[in-house]
């Protein structure tokens, strides 16, 4: 079974989560909520009461919502302890949680992944089949996603030498990105456009910045306006200031910039129609904001932050109101829990949505935010911390 890339905070495992609780942390704590949590309480700001449980009790390999309809896909796997997995994906409900549909099953050594939905309403799916030593991928898609069933292949032009790593969630738009690493010994990580409706291809850049290549895989979003690819990352050293990457997905120039803040990247999201894209750090327990156009940016500590285990992971995009969310596995606005903390696009904080819990230990694939803009909600991993359900939010 392919082991998914975790976001470095769930390496943080081990560290004590032992939280300051002197009277300078208090005040603090409850000037946040007096301020700022004045605005949650009123216009019902927090965890939601939906939540979906997959179908077999599975953990969940990946999830996402449809930003233009009433439902959600979801991968699941759970160890039938004779050295087979119970594998399979589920369409569900937004509104009630229930599982409407069971795509596929299966109970063998194969394991599926929600690479997220994109496009139209494109369900898009990694089908990891072993055989003996050996395995083969490929991407199903169910499209749309309220077709109930894989509908076509995409079929990314990486041969035997790369692994997709990631795909641009992007919505709404025709085209995503994607990030490949290097299997070989070259370490040249690949990158590229694809238009996964028509299954059709940009032409391959190939990445030879080390900061890119080499450690920690970088963190990728889709400007849309420029299609480009912007990638961030840290040399993969928690002790060096993260680089950000611009790719132009259609002639392939590549150019970098230095950015702010400290350690490894664990988000990024993009602001296409302003040019500003934000991404979260974890040594520092930061989020960052850069201006595409100035290649300028600064960074603001999430609030209450005082230690390294507060750090941001998922970064999300809401177009409609103009809002960056930061998932936070360890609160620092809430005494336990997770929590989102939403920022605009000038760096502002505006909100913690708090009653979380998505710890990321025990995650194969990382806590993820999936956004309905239009409806103002979304899910995120949790409560259970063996990561088989997800749960609604409101912001």
């Amino acid at each position: 079974m392919k082991t998914v890339r975790v976001l470095p905070h769930s390496l943080q495992s081990t560290k004590s989560f032992v939280r300051m609780q002197g009277c300078v942390r208090l005040l603090c704590l409850l000037s946040l909520f007096i301020s700022l949590n004045s605005h949650a309480q009123t216009d019902s700001v927090g965890a939601g009461t939906v939540v979906v449980h997959s179908k077999f009790g599975g953990q969940i390999f990946g999830f996402d919502i449809d930003q233009n309809g009433t439902e959600g896909i979801l991968s699941e796997a759970q160890d039938l302890g004779n050295g087979n997995v119970l594998a399979a994906v589920e369409t569900f409900d937004q509104r009630t949680g229930k599982i409407l549909k069971v795509l596929t099953q299966t109970q063998d050594q194969d394991d599926f992944l929600t690479e997220g939905i994109v496009g139209n309403s494109i369900g898009l799916i990694e089908h990891e089949h072993v055989t003996g030593l050996k395995v083969q991928r490929s991407f199903p898609d169910v499209n749309p996603v309220t077709a109930g069933k894989f509908t076509g292949l995409w079929t990314p032009p990486i041969g035997a030498t790369h692994l997709v790593e990631e795909v641009s969630r992007t919505q709404g738009t025709p085209n995503v990105a994607v990030f490949a690493s290097d299997l070989s010994s070259n370490f040249i990580p690949w990158v590229f456009s694809s238009n996964v409706a028509n299954n059709t291809f940009g032409p391959i850049v190939k990445i030879t910045n080390p900061s890119f290549t080499f450690g920690v895989i970088p963190v990728i979003a889709l400007d849309t306006q420029t299609n480009q690819a912007i990638l961030a990352q840290d040399f993969g050293s928690p002790t060096d200031v993260p680089q950000i990457g611009l790719v132009n997905l259609a002639t392939g120039a590549q150019s970098s910039f230095q950015g702010v803040g400290l350690g490894f990247v664990n988000g990024i999201a993009v602001d296409s129609a302003d040019g500003i894209v934000c991404t979260s750090t974890e040594i520092d327990f930061s989020v960052e904001f850069y201006n595409l156009a100035t290649h300028s940016g600064f960074a603001v500590l999430l609030p209450g932050a005082d230690n390294q285990i507060f750090s941001g992971a998922d970064v999300e995009f809401d177009p409609i109101h103009k809002l960056f969310l930061v998932a936070q596995p360890v609160s620092s606005t809430s005494f336990a829990g997770s929590s989102i903390q939403v920022f605009d696009i000038n760096g502002n904080f505006i909100e913690s949505v708090n009653g979380l819990s998505f710890s990321n230990a025990f995650n194969v694939v990382a806590a993820h935010i999936a956004l309905h803009p239009g409806a103002r909600f979304g899910f995120i991993d949790g409560p259970d911390s063996g990561v088989t359900e997800i749960q609604s939010f409101t912001y």
